[in-house]
């Protein structure tokens, strides 16, 4: 069997130099998905359609020597499967309906066989891809996933959701609960179908305090990565909390997780300072300072790897790479993180 070395560092090892991959990898940046996207009509066509997700998923694999692949989906698929309706507006992003801040979640009838074609997409870019390429699945976190459902869209300060939690806490429970219901289901699904490991997205961990915190991130992930550690022991974890700052010290001592991400915000020598010794971190460069390229970006692809020379390390961006990146930063990057 062939070594993968995105997923020895999971596990715990270190690797100079890190093995890398890319936080939307697979997308916009690319005119080859470009042009996929124009002839397969919008996202979720392409998404719930296996052969085509199974190419955008592998198209960045061709151009580049990443360590890892990225399922192409959504994070919206597991309240598509709890049964909202999902419409993805251009311009606008992604709509839910009925939004749960107005709605009950036990009037929604679930349609749990939209997932079926996710597991499609596993088995094809498993048969395709590399043996030493890590593949990686993922599900958004219950908070986050939750702030979609609870206003039917993303906004920038969670209002909708952040008001729930603390004037209905039971009723945004359950939302909580059922979602990870799904999540699990989801996950051991794309472990069956061969991913290799899984990351959990929390894009919006950022906009709580540090008791709401707790509970809505920490406890929450806790509980899924408990049930996943019990159906698949073997399948490394990572969690991202995007913008938990200092609160991801506690994250990473009270979820279970495997590795956590670093955003692009926080100092890799203090987490590397503060976070469990031996703990595997994947990040964090600034998504801007690919997009710059240049000077700047060598010096902080630098910073980044002496930062965490020390540590099992696996190179990333701090979020998703910008859809206006030139493909010519990205080899940049690259080359540099690899020392060439």
């Amino acid at each position: 069997m062939a070594e993968k070395p995105l997923l020895a560092v999971l596990r715990g090892e270190r690797r100079d130099p890190p093995p890398s991959w890319m936080m939307r990898q697979a997308g916009r940046y690319l005119p080859e998905y470009r042009e996929l996207r124009a002839s397969k009509g919008g996202f979720l066509d392409m998404a719930y359609d296996p052969d085509a997700a199974a190419e955008v998923t592998l198209q960045p694999l061709r151009r580049f020597p990443f360590d890892g692949a990225i399922l192409f989906s959504d994070i919206l698929i597991v309240p598509h499967s709890i049964g909202q309706d999902l419409t993805f507006v251009a311009g606008e992003g992604p709509r839910l309906a009925p939004p749960l801040a107005e709605s009950r979640l036990e009037d929604l009838a679930p349609v749990m066989e939209r997932l079926e074609p996710i597991y499609g997409t596993v088995r094809k870019v498993k048969a395709a891809l590399a043996p030493e390429t890590t593949f990686l699945g993922f599900a958004g976190s219950p908070w986050t996933v939750a702030t979609y459902m609870v206003a039917g869209q993303g906004s920038r300060d969670q209002a909708a959701a952040r008001t729930m939690a603390y004037t209905r806490p039971d009723d945004f429970d359950a939302i909580i609960r059922r979602i990870e219901e799904v999540t699990i289901t989801y996950l051991s699904g794309q472990i069956e179908a061969g991913v290799d490991a899984i990351q959990l997205f929390d894009s919006w961990a950022g906009s709580l305090s540090p008791q709401q915190f707790d509970r809505w991130v920490i406890e929450p992930n806790a509980r899924i990565v408990k049930a996943m550690k019990a159906l698949h022991p073997d399948t490394p974890i990572i969690g991202f909390p995007k913008g938990a700052g200092a609160k991801l010290v506690r994250y990473a001592q009270m979820t279970g997780v495997d590795a956590v991400g670093l955003d692009e915000t926080l100092d890799p020598e203090w987490a590397h300072a503060a976070l469990p010794e031996g703990m595997p971190v994947q990040g964090n460069l600034d998504p801007m300072a690919l997009l710059a390229g240049g000077a700047q970006l060598d010096a902080a692809v630098d910073r980044i790897k002496t930062a965490l020379k020390d540590r099992p390390h696996i190179f990333n961006l701090g979020h998703g790479i910008d859809k206006t990146t030139p493909i010519a930063h990205v080899e940049q990057m690259i080359n540099r993180v690899k020392g060439a």
